[in-house]
């Protein structure tokens, strides 16, 4: 593998990633907020290390890029980047430790939404921002993002587009990888925007509005109150939230299609149509069980059922209500949620309706090939063969996940966890979720967890994030032979 070419292009997403640091400065500067030197501090050292690395690691031009070194690209430019984006939070005075930082900054990025902060109104305006805005880099992929806008980046884009995007098959709606990269941000920028301004109108502030729309597209979870989606108690926020992260969780490819004018696209993906089934049947499922039990009225069990049940589904994470308080079918329900995810191709975690459909299939294969041993059967989606490469490498991921949920759960179970908590939190972060259940409910966050498991989930956010497969394979010996 060519090292200095991968060290030279992590030092560019890294130099593009401190630039983006001027946008929570901004915000601090517009509230004339005095506590502006963290952000200050820390897009210097995120520039000048971006630079040296680039300067240090200089290489000829390239047209090709191995799919090694593509991996190799996204898990330490990954990694850079929660390492950078723990600089904000460390030099703030909310004294932060750097493994509390470190915990916040990935959580971000990956998306997921778990949280160390036991007073996030106290923030400065410009570390509220910062939070939220790295979960909207981090929803479509900031490797993405950086193939879009940075041409001397060049050809090549398709191996780290292939290790980013959370999808078993990811789509190419253009010939050219940048081309298929800025329709995605477009039509992601698109729902942001549409997002801001529609809870303008239900009564948020401007400042709320743009948060909470920075974290609903890349169902992140991320809220600029403590008291997250639950403190402004609005039947109407509750709607548009709920609407937009159920657009979040649909393959954006879907999206594209819908703008140019084919509407059907969605009822003709049977990923979509397994998708949106499983949110409306779970959300009558758990209204039915919550009504009578924890609300009086039926309207109240169906919103804050739906909210709660897209919100695990799609593994945004937000919360209006304590589900720990629940009964214990809707609990389970939810925590079951939390392994199924949204759809492939969306800013979603999990493992995706897509793995999950094709395991299904399979397993109705091998009981119909005990049947009928002599047939012969194929595994169709959208009533297309499935190729048996593409079968087994969804097979594997899903017995990989399994694993490794279960190898972490054990792991922070042995730093003293509780066995309620180990489950909740691991499964929260390996999917990206944000809330568990245990000490990490969704009143609750996790500062209480102890130092090394605060590592090891961090580690585990950064797994789900980039689909097991880009980060394990990297310990593998085989990865590093000739």
């Amino acid at each position: 593998m060519r090292w200095r070419y991968i060290l030279n292009t992590v030092g560019v997403l890294t130099l593009f990633f401190g630039g983006t640091m001027v946008v929570p400065l901004a915000f601090d500067l517009f509230a004339m907020d005095r506590s502006l030197m963290p952000l200050v501090r820390a897009m210097g050292i995120t520039l000048v290390c971006g630079i040296a690395l680039m300067a240090l690691f200089r290489h000829e031009k390239t047209d090709t890029m191995s799919q090694r070194e593509g991996m190799a690209i996204v898990s330490l430019g990954w990694t850079a980047i929660g390492l950078f984006g723990a600089l904000p939070f460390y030099f703030s005075d909310a004294s932060f430790f750097f493994v509390d930082a470190f915990f916040e900054s990935v959580s971000g990025f990956t998306t997921t939404g778990s949280s160390i902060l036991t007073n996030i109104e106290g923030l400065s305006p410009g570390l509220l921002v910062w939070r939220s805005f790295i979960q909207w880099l981090g929803g479509m992929g900031i490797i993405v993002l950086s193939i879009a806008i940075l041409p001397f980046l060049g050809v090549g884009g398709m191996q780290l587009y292939k290790a980013e995007v959370p999808s078993p098959v990811p789509d190419k709606l253009k010939p050219r990888i940048r081309d298929t990269a800025l329709i995605l941000w477009k039509v992601y920028a698109l729902f942001t925007v549409a997002e801001t301004l529609l809870l303008v109108i239900g009564g948020m502030s401007f400042f709320d509005a743009l948060n909470h729309a920075f974290t609903t597209m890349p169902t992140g979870g991320f809220s600029t109150k403590n008291a997250s989606v639950a403190h402004f108690d609005s039947v109407y926020i509750d709607i548009v939230i709920t609407v937009f992260m159920l657009l979040a969780g649909i393959n954006f490819s879907l999206h594209y299609q819908l703008l140019k004018g084919r509407p059907l696209a969605f009822w003709k993906d049977s990923e979509c149509r397994f998708y949106l089934a499983m949110c409306l049947v779970l959300t009558l499922v758990v209204g039915v069980d919550v009504y009578g039990t924890v609300y009086a009225d039926a309207g109240q069990a169906l919103r804050y059922a739906a909210f709660q049940v897209v919100s695990i589904v799609t593994t945004t994470g937000y919360a209006t209500a304590d589900y720990e308080l629940w009964p214990g079918m809707s609990q389970i329900i939810l925590f079951m949620c939390m392994f199924v995810g949204a759809s492939a191709g969306s800013t979603g975690g999990g493992m995706k309706c897509l793995r999950i459909m094709l395991g299904f299939k399979y397993c109705y294969k091998e009981l119909f090939s005990m049947i009928h041993p002599r047939a012969v059967s194929h595994i169709k989606i959208g009533g297309k063969t499935v190729p048996e490469d593409v079968v087994r490498s969804v097979l594997g991921f899903l017995a990989l996940y399994m694993a490794l949920f279960a190898l972490s759960t054990v792991l922070l179970a042995g730093t003293g966890v509780d066995f309620v908590t180990a489950l909740g939190a691991v499964a929260a972060t390996i999917g990206n979720i944000g809330p568990g259940f245990g000490m990490v409910g969704p009143v609750e966050n996790f500062a209480q967890i102890p130092y090394w498991g605060k590592w090891l989930l961090s580690w585990c956010m950064l797994l789900g994030r980039l689909e097991i497969y880009t980060l394990i394979i990297i310990v593998v010996p085989e990865f590093w032979r000739k």
